[in-house]
This record gives structure tokens, sequence and C-alpha cells, in this order.
């Protein structure tokens, strides 16, 4: 793995020490956990499969791309797809800042900082590869942790454009990585129907 460096770890233990501080909890293996530290463990072991020779940079982008997410709740915004999307580019604009700050305090320069804050805002998608690859890592993560919870709040028709918006977020490699992770068959069966 690369960013095996004393900047990088700084860079990283800051941004979990944030994600620490989410007081929503999950239980995993029987331990209790943070909601989104756990979420940012699990983007940067998927983003070992979509780009394993990631620069330390992306890493870090990857590692922040929910960062406190909680403190802007979905309930501050209208129950709409307009306040939906305004929440989603307000949430982007904020986790960027944060996160370009915390590499700044661990030393990255003003350049790699602003890269990652790019990454995070999602610019460039389609046309950077490592745009896409945190794209397509985000929706892995998505199809394989909180699809199911997704299928419990949602009926079949408002399931089915989920998975349709989240499949054409997602590169040709996304793709292929997306049909090797093991489901419930409800959900297999919810993927086979929004691709048909």
């Amino acid at each position: 793995m690369s960013g095996d460096n004393e900047r990088f770890n700084d860079a990283l233990q800051r941004l979990d020490a944030l994600h620490e501080a989410d007081p929503r909890i999950e239980q995993v293996d029987g331990r209790a956990m943070p909601h989104e530290l756990l979420y940012a463990q699990r983007m940067s072991a998927w983003l070992e499969r979509v780009a394993p020779e990631a620069p330390e940079t992306l890493r870090l982008a990857i590692r922040a791309q929910h960062l406190q997410r909680w403190t802007i709740p979905r309930d501050d915004y209208p129950r709409d797809r307009p306040g939906y999307l305004t929440w989603r580019r307000d949430l982007g604009r904020r986790q960027a800042e944060q996160a370009a700050a915390v590499l700044q305090d661990a030393g990255y320069d003003e350049q790699d900082c602003e890269q990652v804050a790019r990454w995070i805002r999602k610019e460039g998608l389609r046309r950077d590869p490592h745009t896409q690859a945190l794209e397509d890592t985000a929706c892995l993560v998505f199809l394989e942790y909180y699809l199911s919870d997704f299928a419990k709040e949602h009926d079949e028709d408002k399931l089915i454009r989920i998975v349709q918006k989240t499949w054409k977020k997602m590169s040709p490699r996304g793709h292929e990585l997306a049909m090797t992770i093991a489901l419930p068959d409800a959900e297999k069966r919810l993927i086979e129907k929004a691709l048909a």
C-alpha cells in the first residue's frame, strides 16, 4: 500500500478521530463502532479492489468522503428531490473543506489539499479516473452494506430507481466488481430487475 509514511498516517488518524465523534453506533462482529468510522473503513477496503495503486491523496479522499456527515442532517432540508440535491451539494462542499483543512494540518501542500477536495466534491466524474474511483467505491459500499437497509424502507419501484441511478454512476470496472458482491436473494433479484 502506498502512503506508509508519517504524514499519511497522521492525516488518517486525524480523519478517523473526526469519524469517531459520530454519535450513531453500529454493532459489527460484537463490537460497537461509530457509524461513519465503519463507513470510512469500508470505503478504504473497497478502494483496495477498485484501484489498488491509488495515490495516498485518493486514499485520504476516500477516507474523508462522509466526513462528519451527521452534522448536516437530511431532515434540515425539504423532503423532495431539490432538497435532497441541495443537501448532497452542501455536504460535499463542507466535507471537502474539512478534509482539505485536515490534510493541510498534517503537512500536505495546497495542491494536494485542493485535489482531495475536488475528488470529494465529485468534480470531473467520468473524466477524472480518481473521481470515478471514488464514485465506484461509494457505490460498491452502498450495494454491499446499505442496500438491504434501504430495501426495508422503500417500495420496490423506488428501490429499482435507486439501483438504476447507482449503476449509472459506475464505470464498467465498478459494474464488474458489483457482480462479485454476495447479496441476499431479494437484493440480487432487485438488481436483476433494475438492470433488465
